[in-house]
């Protein structure tokens, strides 16, 4: 399994990430969502590096050009809500690429303990293709864990991308011993040391499904 944290190089990227996490910054939620987005948008350039290639004659109106093209068959998955722009953002570099979403959520027992459901799954099959999941705040696993589970009811990848823009070390732990070793890749802008008793991630953003698209009740 690898572990690519996009954070340790210098670039634009982090300071997008400084931004959603900036207290003075992100009660704009229009500039809030537009940073998760162009985040995505950097990851997705990212990870396109990763991807087979063939050569491909292109005709323009003066010749002949070969293109290297990437051949993998996409399926971007994103975990509701909070995954919307982290998925928008995605999409505008892979345009071609199949779509899914699920609905995981925590219903909490107290104000401590909850448990992680899944109401809602729409997807294309994902036989041999290249499955990411994407989703903005990586904090226990449990609901990405959950979220992947779901999405092998629908086949089974090619190769797994899990995506998140700020992971907790804990649930960096968690991925890596529950998904496959051989073909998954977790992607993250930065690594957390700690999640907080309510399960935040410490110092994290906040809530970023709230900070996207208001409170929820």
């Amino acid at each position: 399994m690898k572990i690519i944290n996009l954070g340790d190089n210098n670039s634009i990227l982090n300071q997008f990430v400084a931004e959603i996490r900036d207290v003075n910054v992100q009660g704009d939620r229009l500039r809030f969502r537009r940073n998760i987005e162009r985040i995505g948008e950097i990851m997705a350039y990212e990870m396109s590096k990763t991807f087979a290639y063939s050569i491909k004659d292109i005709q323009t109106p003066l010749g002949i050009s070969p293109v290297s093209t990437p051949n993998n068959q996409l399926v971007i998955s994103t975990i509701l809500r909070a995954g919307i722009p982290f998925h928008q953002g995605f999409l505008s570099y892979f345009d071609y690429a199949e779509n899914a979403f699920v609905s995981a959520y925590r219903k909490y027992k107290d104000t401590l303990k909850f448990d992680i459901h899944i109401e809602y799954i729409a997807s294309p099959r994902i036989d041999d293709k290249t499955l990411i999941i994407t989703d903005p705040m990586l904090a226990t696993g449990g609901s990405m864990e959950l979220t992947y589970q779901a999405m092998l009811t629908k086949g089974h990848p090619k190769e797994l991308h899990v995506a998140s823009i700020i992971a907790s070390r804990q649930a960096i732990d968690h991925i890596a011993s529950v998904f496959p070793e051989e073909n998954t890749t977790i992607w993250c802008a930065a690594i957390d040391p700690e999640i907080d008793h309510h399960s935040y991630i410490v110092p994290g953003l906040g809530d970023a499904g709230d900070l996207a698209y208001g409170e929820k009740e």
